[in-house]
């Protein structure tokens, strides 16, 4: 089987990830390559992140390799939290206070459409490619379900009646964002083995 390396410290996303390209890929974390650090993600849009830690990795440990960057986008807060959703409410990247910024300031507001946006980067030899994958919703009065990660209690997916949280990891993989990045990333893949 193909192994690929994904270029990300999160163990949600990397057990994800994972899990949608399960019998198509053997994913191997940084870990397994050797790589520690924390890569940083200094730029100003989901695809800069993407792009800065695949460079990384593949500068730094010669790995073909794929990374992503995932914003949620509320329209009524001009697309904040965006590019800085992990660390939304400050740089301790706690989920609980991003989540609670985000209802604050939604208070009182009437729109609640939003988005979940992913950019997968895919660095093959000296080549870049880029994959997007958006869901569109809306953010929910309360924190509702105990599965999924981040922001995923409080974001409903149009068609749905459930938060992501809700509606467990293998619809929310048929669905999501990133299964979308990564559905495109492995189809690319696929024609161009």
């Amino acid at each position: 089987m193909n192994r690929i390396v994904f270029a990300t410290n999160n163990k949600h996303k990397l057990a994800e990830v994972s899990e949608i390209l399960k019998g198509k890929f053997e994913v191997l974390s940084l870990l397994e390559i050797g790589c520690t650090e924390d890569i940083p993600e200094t730029a100003e849009t989901l695809e800069g992140n993407a792009l800065l830690k695949a460079r990384y990795v593949k500068e730094k440990y010669g790995f073909d390799c794929f990374a992503d960057d995932t914003g949620l986008e509320i329209e009524a807060l001009n697309f904040a939290p965006g590019v800085i959703s992990a660390r939304y409410a400050g740089e301790q990247r706690n989920m609980a206070d991003n989540i609670a910024k985000v209802m604050q300031e939604l208070d009182g507001k009437a729109s609640r459409k939003a988005q979940f946006r992913t950019i997968v980067a895919y660095l093959k030899g000296d080549q870049e490619y880029t994959f997007e994958g958006k869901v569109l919703g809306e953010i929910t009065a309360q924190q509702s379900g105990t599965g999924g990660f981040g922001y995923d209690s409080i974001f409903r997916p149009e068609g749905f009646n459930e938060t992501f949280a809700e509606l467990g990891s293998a619809q929310k993989n048929a669905i999501s964002h990133r299964a979308l990045a990564i559905k495109k990333l492995i189809q690319f893949m696929q024609e161009n083995a």
